[in-house]
């Protein structure tokens, strides 16, 4: 079995490690025997999202934000279709804000995607500390940390996670992120994904499972990653 990433604007969108997400989804199929393709879009190339399984869209300041607008139009149709497919989707932080309708900044309007109906507000403070998650269909909480001055307002839709410690998607709802088909869309950076397995082991089924009407994943010695966890949700939640 093959799955092939793709890693939307690295050059611009590639804020607090994201590309650590990329190294983790590959090494986890590896270790696995499946085989993972990365294929790395830089702003000036043509996306297929027909040859894709997951799709990386990472962060990146508001600046960087505003280069990659224009182009992120140009692909809305196809990216849409794609996620109404049931396309992998991980978008972290200005990725995460891109997948709505808008992103209101100090400087102007941050046109999205509108692949998921939610839109995000500049406010004030920044959003800054350790993160805690949970959510039944994960075996154990999500853990990370969030940086950003959006506040994300994301209706009826369903939250990756219930704050357990931090901010969340504005600070006051006490949700993070969001589910939708398989998009997950997070605040979450660190990267993500090596300091929570089981959401990227969510990532590969899904696609697995798509692809290939796969569900099932081969175990993975996940006792240290396991215990590094178990360590955060201590020290932040239960004291």
């Amino acid at each position: 079995m093959k799955i092939t990433i793709g890693h939307l604007y690295p050059d611009l969108l590639n804020l607090y490690g994201d590309r650590g997400n990329i190294q983790c989804m590959k090494k986890r199929c590896e270790w696995r025997g499946i085989e993972a393709e990365v294929r790395e879009f830089q702003n000036t190339d043509t996306v297929d999202f027909a040859g894709l399984d997951i799709v990386l869209l990472g962060g990146g300041s508001d600046r960087e934000q505003m280069l990659v607008c224009e182009k992120l139009k140009l692909i809305q149709k196809s990216f849409r279709d794609y996620v109404e497919d049931h396309g992998v989707v991980i978008a972290v932080c200005g990725g995460y804000q891109l997948l709505g309708h808008y992103y209101d900044t100090d400087d102007g309007r941050i046109e999205g995607l509108s692949l998921v109906d939610i839109y995000t507000e500049q406010g004030s403070p920044r959003l800054i500390s350790n993160i805690v998650i949970e959510n039944e269909i994960f075996e154990y909480p999500i853990v990370g940390f969030e940086n950003h001055g959006g506040r994300t307002f994301i209706g009826d839709n369903r939250p990756l996670g219930k704050v357990m410690f931090g901010h969340g998607n504005d600070g006051k709802s006490g949700s993070e992120g969001i589910l939708y088909k398989n998009v997950v869309g997070t605040y979450l950076h660190g990267p993500l994904l090596p300091k929570n397995p089981h959401v990227c082991d969510y990532l590969i089924r899904n696609a697995l499972e798509r692809k290939y009407g796969v569900s099932e994943l081969a175990p993975l010695d996940d006792a240290q990653e396991k215990e590094a966890n178990r360590y955060i949700v201590e020290r932040f939640v239960s004291n």
